[in-house]
């Protein structure tokens, strides 16, 4: 398993003005996006080293909103002010997931321009509503590598300009190895993972990126 991307929603200001704030805090330029119809949501994607992403969502007026627990779980988070939603680790294999919580992955998919499209399955949004400080999980569908968010860019011969660096977590670090089916909380080489006694609600509290104005805690 790998981490894949972490999810921040949109707050009152609107998509428009949430990602103005963050391209210019991280100092980066090169956003993505597009719809979620599945789910009722649209994004804008910030690529970054490492096969990953920075996610900035928000939910649409839309039936699928109200029915996809994803779109769920963007208005949930919206509706208190925005902020980090949740953070997502690729697995190759959903099977044992799904065994655990005793409910099937769900598909996802989102069309290019170019009539391209990338599907995926992902499971455990239910779960990230309930305790946010667990990931959800998602398995990218055989063939979509070069569709990848974070390689959004490569066509273009351009590289990203950001790198994910560390997460500050409100939580318990057995409870996410436990939810991760793994011997730790962390077990990713390419990012640090610290956890902080919650206060309040578990969750991301922070996330940390090298950036071209240096290291950049939003």
């Amino acid at each position: 398993m790998r981490l894949d991307h972490v999810s921040y929603a949109v707050g009152p200001d609107g998509m428009d003005a949430t990602l103005a704030a963050i391209t210019d805090a991280l100092g980066v330029e090169r956003v993505k996006g597009g719809i979620h119809p599945r789910f009722g949501t649209t994004n804008a994607i910030i690529p970054l080293e490492n096969r990953q992403y920075f996610e900035i969502v928000q939910v649409l007026d839309h039936p699928s909103a109200d029915k996809a627990p994803f779109g769920q779980a963007v208005r949930n988070r919206s509706q208190v002010g925005g902020g980090w939603m949740g953070w997502c680790v690729a697995v190759e294999d959903l099977e044992p997931f799904e065994e655990r919580l005793g409910r099937k992955a769900v598909p996802g998919n989102r069309k290019f321009p170019d009539g391209q499209e990338l599907t995926w399955e992902q499971i455990g949004i239910k779960g990230l509503i309930a305790d946010p400080q667990v990931p959800y999980l998602l398995r990218w569908d055989d063939g979509t590598d070069h569709l990848h968010p974070s390689r959004a860019y490569e066509k273009d011969d351009l590289s990203p300009e950001a790198r994910l660096v560390r997460l500050s977590i409100a939580g318990s670090p057995d409870r996410v190895a436990d939810w991760l089916g793994s011997p730790e909380a962390d077990p990713f080489d390419d990012v640090e993972v610290e956890w902080v006694a919650p206060s309040g609600t578990p969750g991301i509290m922070s996330v940390t990126f090298q950036t071209p104005k240096g290291e950049i805690t939003l």
